[in-house]
């Protein structure tokens, strides 16, 4: 291939978006100038999960792992000199996505756009959400039904927006084996794709199938991951021609874009990462016949906490430097005809048949969330184990663990940190934003929405038209709470034990000692307040405390500090462990001590695990917390062992 047939390069995005609006509409113009090609916003969890910022449960986590959007004004503010009729714009949006994509396509009317030019991607996922990151609101067949609203709205009025981004990443953050990914996203994809069948004449069908995208991880096994996007491509064009009888390739093309695992990233030498994301990146771009329409990476320290400008800047120059430096684009497919390849990437298209076929035989995805979940647990928990009995490398973690201090850790500890004062600014513009509206405008558009919901109308216009009343995001999924009702997902963790409790003998004795002594079952209560929906690590946690022989609550995510404390008094654990990753451990874990102390539950001990910098881990056990846990704390059993130790009452007795 010449010089002038270069393929072009896929879109380069950084994930971004935090504090505030203004300040994250800064860092986007900065990225587009700095070469970025197109936008992806991270929104905070409140606005993930539907509550407006002065929410009780959006208490300390406001603007920490994205952008608190709560109505039109914020999102203006978002966009402000961006043209979104130039923009290629992914926002990562699953239980609010019809909500977000209102606010967006009222914006670019704002700005004068013809909306039916407008292109990105709202991520609009909700099976993953049950299974892997926790920011669902409805229960699962009213949010396939929202899932359809969004596309068939779209299909018609956004022609060129992909309404729905079929979502494998946050898998195999969850443990997925690349045959679990590879199931459960296509099998999330035939879920939607049946639900949108129904919808639309049966000639544009294929259009609509074309317009389904994917969003995927790729990890360090990268050899593995390159062959599994190959197998992606098979499996998407062998279920659009059977199953769905699409004709023309050019609708059954697997499109996807990519965040490369964070996962594996370690908190542990951390500059370490640097190299990971480039290898991880090389999966999704080696490979002609499957690269990635859009690319963003992770940065360096996102292990330690929020990444600064250029910590971002430094992932973005690594895919400049593969995109325009090197010959890469070139070149046809490097690995067509490659005996490894070929036979690797049959195996793992046979294993997701295998899967498939599973899910198909309980009635499809939405009838498997609870199987699925449980085997996710499962898979993390092996692959966990293989790490602690060190099967599997880490470098730096369970191998080559003696370094030199790294300089990339400034002063500033090496990340950017959230003024507490942005969540009372937040609320206050929110305030100011409600007393300004007119409020039987804001009424009628609620009841417009809400008559919508209720009778099974598609809910974009009235949502567009709500969006331009002025109702916020707290209001919006208020209705939808109001006419589908809240959900609780399943947590994957079964109260029996697993068979794989080998090397767990001494600890399990242990217990049973501490227990004979406490007079009953040694009994561990694990919380997750907040509304931070990453669920591994407490899964895990209670996973191994079941196999250990403690009586396990875990109730699942997003508990207020008033009802773990209330579970707490219930149940009267011997220990507490909280769970808390978006950052906002300082504000819940005050009110969660307060409250104990209150209750008279001030004795029992308290265990944080989280990304915790040393310095709110220096403060976390000025409160009273009696063990903080980070991600270098991958041994679980030693964990184990600090729980056991803080519930003996002989140890109690002896201080």
């Amino acid at each position: 291939m010449s010089e002038t047939t270069r393929d072009r390069p896929w879109l380069i995005r950084t994930y971004a978006g935090h504090s505030t609006a203004q300040a994250s509409n800064a860092l986007y113009r900065a990225n587009l100038a700095k070469g970025q090609t197109g936008l992806s916003v991270a929104f905070d969890l409140p606005t993930q999960t539907g509550y407006d910022s002065d929410h009780v449960l959006a208490k300390g986590e406001v603007g920490k792992v994205g952008v608190p959007i709560c109505h039109l004004g914020d999102m203006r503010t978002l966009f402000d000199r961006i043209p979104l009729d130039q923009m290629n714009t992914s926002m990562t949006i699953n239980a609010t996505a019809p909500w977000l994509l209102s606010l967006y396509i009222a914006v670019a009317e704002e700005q004068g756009a013809d909306t039916s030019q407008l292109q990105g991607t709202v991520q609009n996922d909700l099976i993953k959400e049950y299974l892997s990151r926790g920011t669902y609101i409805c229960p699962p067949k009213p949010s396939l039904r929202l899932i359809g609203d969004v596309a068939e709205y779209c299909y018609t009025h956004v022609p060129k927006w992909n309404p729905m981004n079929v979502c494998s990443y946050h898998l195999q953050e969850a443990g997925a084996t690349p045959e679990q990914e590879l199931a459960y996203a296509l099998g999330t994809a035939t879920a939607v794709l049946d639900e949108l069948q129904t919808r639309v004449p049966a000639e544009d069908f294929p259009r609509l199938v074309g317009r389904i995208s994917f969003f995927v991880n790729a990890g360090i096994r990268f050899v593995t991951e390159m062959c599994k996007m190959r197998a992606f491509v098979d499996l998407w064009d062998e279920i659009c021609r059977e199953r769905y009888g699409v004709e023309d390739p050019k609708y059954r093309r697997f499109r996807y874009g990519v965040q490369v695992n964070s996962l594996g990233l370690t908190e542990q030498q951390p500059e370490n990462n640097v190299y990971r994301i480039l290898l991880e990146m090389l999966a999704v771009t080696l490979s002609k016949k499957a690269r990635a329409r859009a690319v963003q990476l992770p940065a360096w320290n996102e292990a330690l906490g929020l990444p600064r400008p250029w910590d971002q800047q430094w992932s973005m120059r690594m895919q400049q430097i593969l995109a325009y430096e090197t010959d890469l684009l070139e070149f046809d497919d490097l690995f067509d005809g490659n005996p490894a390849v070929d036979a690797k990437v049959e195996d793992l298209k046979e294993g997701a048949r295998h899967e498939l076929a599973n899910l198909d035989s309980m009635g499809g995805a939405i009838e498997a969330i609870e199987y699925m979940k449980a085997r996710l647990v499962d898979s993390n928990a092996e692959r966990l184990g293989r790490i602690e009995r060190g099967e599997t490398t880490v470098v730096g973690v369970n191998k080559y663990v003696e370094a030199e201090p790294s300089p990339l850790m400034s002063e500033d500890g090496g990340i950017l940190t959230v003024d507490p004062e942005v969540e009372a600014d937040q609320i206050d513009r929110l305030n100011a934003w409600r007393a300004a509206r007119d409020d039987a405008a804001v009424d009628k558009a609620l009841a417009d929405l809400r008559a919508a919901a209720a009778e099974g109308r598609n809910v974009m216009p009235p949502s567009i038209a709500a969006a331009k009343a002025g109702v916020t995001t707290g209001e919006w999924a208020e209705q939808m709470r109001a006419v589908h009702g809240e959900y609780r997902g399943p947590t994957g963790v079964s109260a029996s034990p697993s068979n794989k409790t080998e090397g767990l003998d001494e600890i399990r004795d242990a217990v049973t000692a501490v227990s004979d002594r406490l007079g009953r079952r040694l009994k561990l209560l694990v919380g997750k307040p907040g509304l931070d929906g990453h669920s591994n690590g407490a899964e895990q946690i209670a996973f191994r405390a079941r196999d250990c022989g403690m009586d396990i609550g875990y109730e699942g995510i997003r508990l207020t500090p008033e009802e773990i404390v209330t579970a707490a008094k219930e149940d009267r654990p011997h220990v507490v462990g909280l769970s808390i990753l978006s950052g906002s451990h300082m504000p819940l874990v005050e009110d969660l001590m307060a409250r104990m102390k209150a209750e008279g539950l001030g004795d029992v001990p308290v265990i944080v695990g989280g990304i915790i910098p040393e310095e709110d881990a220096e403060r976390l056990r000025d409160m009273g917390v009696a063990q903080v846990y980070t991600p270098k704390d991958f041994e679980l059993n030693t964990i184990m062992m600090d729980i056991v130790t803080l519930a003996d009452p002989k140890a109690v007795a002896a201080e």
